[in-house]
């Protein structure tokens, strides 16, 4: 570390690439060691009150203090890990987990991957049988939730999560409502041939709850033919052939 006297009588203490906090520059050594210390227990008294005061359940990431110097933030973290303040996920993702007497609770799976694609600032969407289940097609929960993403392919450890992200073409980011991205991933998982009744009335619920008026028509274009038969006729109402 360097200082770099200013002409208020401060002294700016540097990490490789910002500043971390300023001391005074008094002409005592023992004072500006106080100082230094003082300004040290002062931002962690910061980043532990933003983490005491998180919900459960919320993301944190060394990005999620932008104030302060990344290798700073980076080595305080695990310190509040070992405090039980926070639980890690994976190298440099935390959550504010939920402890009870039967173990930590994380959030899903599906939760983090929002909340990590936020911050990498790409789009994800549930496919396979992760998509299934979210839309509940499927009870059983996938060892492996599989997302596609405008982001790189990776796995993830996530806690308890194993997480498979697939880069995929643009196409399937084409879809301005939510419902119909997660459906066509989800029926494409069953299978054409693998349709039955009960997928269809699941298919009716869904956009009872979510009809996607204003965007239904564009988005249903994107959709493989033999799934906009399917998705249509339920939409509205229809069964085959029978008024449901």
């Amino acid at each position: 570390m360097g200082g770099l006297t200013l002409t208020q009588g401060f002294e700016l203490v540097f990490s490789k690439k910002k500043p971390i906090f300023v001391v005074g520059n008094n002409y005592n050594n023992s004072d500006q060691i106080f100082n230094k210390q003082f300004m040290e227990g002062a931002v962690i008294k910061k980043i532990r009150d933003r983490l005491v005061r998180g919900k459960t359940g919320e993301i944190f990431f060394v990005s999620s203090f932008p104030k302060y110097d990344v290798e700073y933030v980076t080595k305080l973290l695990p310190q509040f890990e070992k405090e039980g303040i926070i639980s890690r996920l994976a190298k440099g993702i935390y959550v504010k987990a939920r402890k009870t007497k039967y173990g930590t609770l994380y959030p899903s799976a599906y939760e983090i991957v929002k909340q990590l694609s936020k911050r990498d600032k790409a789009i994800v969407i549930p496919s396979g049988f992760e998509a299934a289940n979210r839309l509940g097609f499927s009870t059983q929960v996938p060892m492996i939730s599989c997302y596609l993403t405008t982001g790189s392919s990776r796995v993830l450890k996530l806690g308890p999560h194993t997480v498979m992200l697939k880069h995929a073409a643009p196409k399937n980011f084409a879809f301005k409502g939510e419902l119909m991205p997660v459906l066509v991933q989800a029926l494409r998982s069953i299978g054409e041939k693998n349709i039955c009744e009960e997928d269809e009335e699941t298919i009716r619920m869904l956009f009872d709850k979510t009809p996607e008026n204003e965007t239904f028509e564009h988005d249903l274009l994107l959709a493989p033919v033999w799934m906009r038969q399917v998705i249509k006729r339920n939409r509205n109402g229809v069964s085959d052939g029978k008024v449901a």
